[in-house]
């Protein structure tokens, strides 16, 4: 079995850690053509780059973007993170809901005396509780994932 080659690999992590970008080909700027050490695939070093050429060589915004492969809102939104939180702010954040926002304490607690009451209840029937009782709908593959992470805190 071969080893992997160091750019396999490097791009492996990038993709690992969300920082893998979706379109290195747009990556116009002469120095990601002509040195090895510039990779357009390093979504955070592209948009560190666009923005260093911005702030410290006086680039035009409208130039660095469409150089660097992003549009004028995605430069600001870039500028705006990284001003806020320094170069972890140019990491990509994963999208949508972090956490559980339907099955609160209150909703997780209901559920768990009426699993207590009635063992026998499985979560399609506790997901028709929930719906008559707080008007929620919530899946019940969402209900069986708070309890199981609600038996992983009691470890």
């Amino acid at each position: 079995m071969s080893k992997p080659k160091p750019n396999e690999i490097k791009r492996q992590a990038l993709e690992q850690h969300a920082s893998l970008n979706p379109r290195p080909q747009t990556v116009k700027d002469p120095l990601f053509q002509e040195n090895n050490f510039f990779d357009p695939q390093d979504l955070v070093q592209v948009k560190y780059e666009m923005l260093r050429r911005v702030r410290v060589e006086g680039l035009s915004v409208k130039q660095a973007s469409s150089d660097f492969g992003f549009s004028r809102p995605s430069f600001y939104q870039a500028q705006s993170a990284f001003e806020r939180e320094g170069l972890p702010g140019l990491v990509p954040r994963k999208r949508g809901p972090h956490q559980a926002h339907k099955l609160t304490g209150e909703v997780l607690a209901f559920l768990v005396k009426a699993k207590t009451e009635q063992p026998e209840l499985r979560a399609t029937a506790l997901a028709r509780l929930l719906d008559q009782q707080f008007g929620l709908r919530i899946h019940p593959r969402t209900i069986e994932r708070g309890f199981e992470r609600q038996r992983k805190k009691t470890r």
